[in-house]
């Protein structure tokens, strides 16, 4: 993937196993978002793939990834302040409610409709006690804390029922305390539900908690791809994250 003459991604490939948590990391401008946006087709990339159980992602639209199971939070918190929180959680079951028949149906109150908008209402209630913010579904989201905003931007990422999630600097913004919390989170979630996850994250002793495999970049190349601790110790990657100088300890 490029833009102009900076290469974002450069022959970036590795598998993300059914079932698994995998972390990427790599500094700052290693080409983390980026592979978000072209697996989520907010980008598209000039040459490559991207492949979700056995279908070429690029030839879908975003709403159309979406509905193959795909789902991601953002690094930045991208809530409807003056939505409540359950409301907020319901924008992620919309893909669910096919549009124009939906609208159609909608607007001529059918029972069926009203079966759909209370099963999405269950749904998003059930998001909301997974992530352990269940008594606050009526509360508007501005005005809430920071830590608790990115519990209700996860929780709409699980309410469409998805296969694989993708979780981007899912830790920024949050202190020491809410880190840990939310490292328990992601694994307890996705243990119970046999979710597949693909984090990008800069907090690396929460990636290396949470993750099965870690993939790390570095000016858009994929420079390490093991266990957390194998790529602890690899020396490609301390050099990446210390400078050239530094040595493996």
């Amino acid at each position: 993937m490029r833009f102009g003459g900076v290469a974002a991604l450069d022959g970036v490939s590795f598998d993300v196993p059914k079932g698994s948590v995998v972390g990427v990391i790599g500094p700052n401008g290693a080409g983390k978002t980026t592979l978000f946006n072209c697996i989520t087709r907010m980008n598209r990339p000039q040459l490559g793939d991207v492949i979700f159980d056995g279908e070429s992602l690029l030839r879908l639209r975003a709403h159309e990834v979406a509905r193959r199971g795909v789902t991601r939070t953002f690094q930045n918190v991208s809530l409807f302040a003056n939505m409540t929180v359950l409301d907020n959680v319901l924008v992620g079951y919309h893909f669910r409610m096919r549009a124009p028949l939906y609208s159609l149906q909608s607007a001529l109150g059918l029972p069926a409709i009203r079966s759909v908008e209370g099963d999405a209402v269950e749904a998003a209630r059930q998001a909301l006690e997974l992530v352990g913010i269940g008594g606050l579904g009526a509360r508007p989201a501005r005005g809430l804390p920071f830590g608790v905003l990115k519990a209700v931007e996860l929780a709409r990422a699980l309410v469409s029922r998805p296969r694989l999630v993708l979780l981007d600097e899912p830790a920024g913004g949050l202190n020491h305390e809410e880190v840990a919390r939310l490292g328990e989170l992601i694994r307890r979630i996705f243990d119970e539900l046999g979710l597949t996850v693909l984090v990008v994250e800069h907090h690396m002793g929460l990636v290396m908690r949470v993750s099965d495999r870690v993939v790390v970049l570095d000016f858009g190349r994929k420079i390490a791809d093991g266990t957390p601790r194998e790529v602890q110790s690899d020396p490609a990657v301390i050099r990446a994250y210390l400078g050239t100088g530094a040595k493996s300890a």
